[in-house]
């Protein structure tokens, strides 16, 4: 019989732990919590002082009847569970439900499931840490004053299964205003003028600056005009050229939000997603020969870009040894938000020497993805910073002046292996001058006018709100994913072209909350009550006096509401159609994935039907029907012929309605990182990138 009792959430992460501590410890896993607050009640006495009512979730009996048998034949018990304040709660209530002393040495904690993390972890186990819990509990007990509190008056108002939370109404709150900032956008006119020159034969660009060294807007036509009329024929003159070396370097290895923001704009993953994947990563995969079940990352929730100077000192080595000495960069200072905890290091490998490709066999076509990214996120950290030589040359005609700017880089260093993309930014590429001395005259050999109108700002994607709520700092890094996951389920937003579009639904619940409940979707006040839950966890405020303070005007606020508010209806829109079972009017209604038909003769006529966008394509296949947009399971867009059953025609690429020039077979637009490439699905044909 083992002598000692490990607990911790899951049995990945049990199998990874267990090889390294031999036979005296028995591992076992709780599958997360095991009390919570009852779902069919708030479970929280307000009248004494907050008193939160836990009991055993159900079907988890039988988990916490063998963790108690376990636990009366060991001599010791440890919970493992994960180093957060989740993780710090799910071992209270363990030691709660066990019978454990939660003042005696029972919690052990890691940030990394390797064999010398583990070993040294239990040299030195700890008491629970009461601050980390109370921070959980208070975090717990708002959401439920809120949720508990507020649902159900949006229920008699509004509609059955709303639901109002903190964080989550900000959320909805951000894309309602960005949408208004889209809807009342008006558009203004400018205009560049962009030139094509010539220097022995060798042609670059360059573009309207100013006049006489004064950077001038070109607003409309007659001021481009004016400029064109000014210039005196086609010679200009390189009055000065300005060259200069610059360094870039590497961004900083991920925390929580940067890699879900990076996964979604290089792998498309969705936040959820990514934070799947990564706790697999993290809890242990098996490599097999030697090493067999190995976590592959650190812990995956942190707010700190921090690296342990092993794992520094290791990948220096690496670089050192991969790439040469010269690539090695300076120990950077850790580039933290103003609101991280600094709790954990930031997410990187375990082992920098388990490159990707060593692992590509073993892995899963999405762990694999996402570990190299992690991986070359982490070593082109500590990499050398890139250096660029940049030359601008100023030329000038009759006062007019084009500048034109070239690019090379001269010392590639962490862009060896890494570059950071950015939310609509083109890469950097390679933009070589050809050589141009102050004094010499260039040829003009095209000068082109271009009339644009500036655009409204573009809808958030899950990246960009993620990175919005964490610069306003609302939310923590365990709440970002179950956060855009709730949003989409309630049918407050929906996404659009993996851009979120709030509903009519959201607006009206927003609205409701802005008028009775102003501080609830209040930024600042979201964010204040953030700070002030970490001020919990550093054992500066007790939670009940926080909870308190918030609960007194909430309950306010709540009685007014309940008196005042009046009873929303949200009215079905009349899609214009009949009902081809029983001859009533089809309506719009909105569900979990967004708007559907629905038979408005319901519950008698339960007819549906998903909404069909036309793209103005008739089927290859039938030559009968029309292709329209349809949805997977997955919410992923494909294509497929109206007249389904009857022609099976799909395609998960976008036809084109023209043929292919080449040998007439069917076009469709691939989606590629750079923009959009179209091909024939039947010859080699394709057409350039449209950036």
């Amino acid at each position: 019989m083992a002598d000692y009792l490990v607990i911790v959430e899951s049995p990945a992460k049990a199998k990874t732990i267990k090889k390294y501590l031999g036979k005296k410890y028995q591992v076992k896993a709780s599958m997360g919590h095991v009390r919570d607050l009852p779902k069919s009640q708030m479970g929280v006495n307000v009248d004494k002082q907050f008193e939160p009512k836990y009991i055993t979730i159900r079907g988890k009996g039988p988990v916490l009847k063998e963790l108690k048998s376990a636990a009366k034949k060991a001599k010791q018990v440890y919970l493992a569970a994960d180093p957060d304040r989740e993780g710090e709660a799910i071992a209270w209530h363990l030691a709660h439900s066990l019978e454990i002393d939660e003042n005696s040495k029972c919690r052990v904690v890691f940030n990394e499931i390797t064999k010398d993390a583990i070993k040294e972890s239990f040299k030195h186990p700890r008491t629970i840490n009461k601050d980390l819990v109370d921070a959980q509990q208070a975090r717990r007990v708002l959401d439920r004053l809120v949720g508990y509190k507020i649902s159900p008056l949006l229920w008699k108002k509004v509609k059955k299964g709303l639901s109002a939370g903190r964080v989550q109404s900000v959320a909805v709150r951000l894309i309602i205003e960005r949408e208004n900032e889209i809807r009342n956008f008006q558009p203004e006119e400018y205009w560049t003028i962009e030139g094509t020159f010539l220097k022995d034969n060798e042609t670059f660009e360059g573009s309207f600056y100013g006049i006489s060294g004064k950077k001038q807007k070109l607003n409309n036509q007659q001021e481009v005009d004016k400029i064109l009329n000014q210039l005196a024929g086609n010679e200009f003159k390189a009055e000065k050229v300005n060259k200069r070396e610059r360094k870039r370097n590497p961004a900083p290895p991920f925390t929580t939000s940067s890699l879900q923001q990076e996964a979604a704009r290089k792998l498309n993953f969705r936040a959820r997603k990514t934070m799947m994947i990564a706790q697999q990563l993290y809890e242990g995969i098996d490599l097999g020969g030697r090493e067999g079940t190995v976590g592959l990352i650190t812990y995956m929730r942190t707010d700190s870009t921090r690296v342990s100077n092993t794992a520094r000192q290791e990948a220096y080595h690496y670089i050192e040894e991969s790439y040469g000495k010269e690539f090695i960069g300076p120990v950077r200072k850790n580039k933290n938000t103003e609101r991280a905890q600094d709790a954990h290091e930031a997410i990187r490998p375990t082992s920098v020497y388990r490159d990707p490709k060593s692992l590509k066999s073993v892995l899963s076509r999405d762990q694999y993805r996402l570990y190299k990214l992690i991986w070359e996120r982490f070593v082109a950290s500590q990499m050398a910073p890139a250096v660029l030589d940049t030359v601008t040359v100023h030329l000038v005609n009759n006062d007019v002046e084009f500048r034109a700017t070239g690019s090379q880089v001269k010392f590639k260093g962490f862009m060896k292996v890494y570059i950071e993309s950015r939310d609509d930014q083109k890469e950097e590429k390679d933009k070589i001058l050809p050589p141009i001395e102050e004094g010499t005259m260039v040829q003009a050999k095209d000068i082109k006018p271009n009339q644009h109108f500036t655009q409204p700002p573009p809808r958030y994607t899950e990246a960009r709100l993620v990175k919005s709520l964490e610069e306003l700092g609302i939310g923590r890094p365990s709440t970002y994913a179950p956060t855009l996951d709730t949003i989409q389920r309630r049918g407050y937003v929906t996404l659009d072209n993996r851009r979120f579009v709030p509903t009519e639904l959201g607006e009206i619940v927003i609205d409701l909350l802005k008028e009775y409940f102003p501080e609830i979707i209040d930024v600042k006040f979201t964010a204040k009550m953030e700070d002030n839950l970490d001020s919990i966890e550093e054992g500066k405020n007790h939670w009940i006096s926080i909870i308190d303070e918030f609960y007194d005007g909430f309950e306010k606020r709540l009685k007014k509401a309940e008196k005042e508010m009046e009873d929303v209806e949200v009215k079905d829109e009349p899609a214009g159609i009949t009902c081809e079972k029983c001859g009533s009017e089809m309506v719009y209604k909105m569900g979990r994935y967004g708007k559907f038909l629905a038979c408005s003769n319901f519950p008698n006529c339960r007819n549906t039907k998903p909404i069909l966008k036309e793209i103005g394509v008739k089927c290859p296949k039938c030559k009968k029907g029309n292709i329209v947009e349809r949805k997977s399971k997955k919410r992923r867009t494909f294509y497929g012929c109206d007249r389904y059953p009857e022609c099976d025609f799909i395609s998960w690429d976008k036809p084109l309605e023209r043929p292919c020039p080449k040998c007439k077979g069917m076009l469709v637009e691939k989606k590629k990182k750079k923009g959009t490439q179209v091909q024939c699905t039947e010859c080699d044909y394709k057409e350039e990138v449209q950036q």
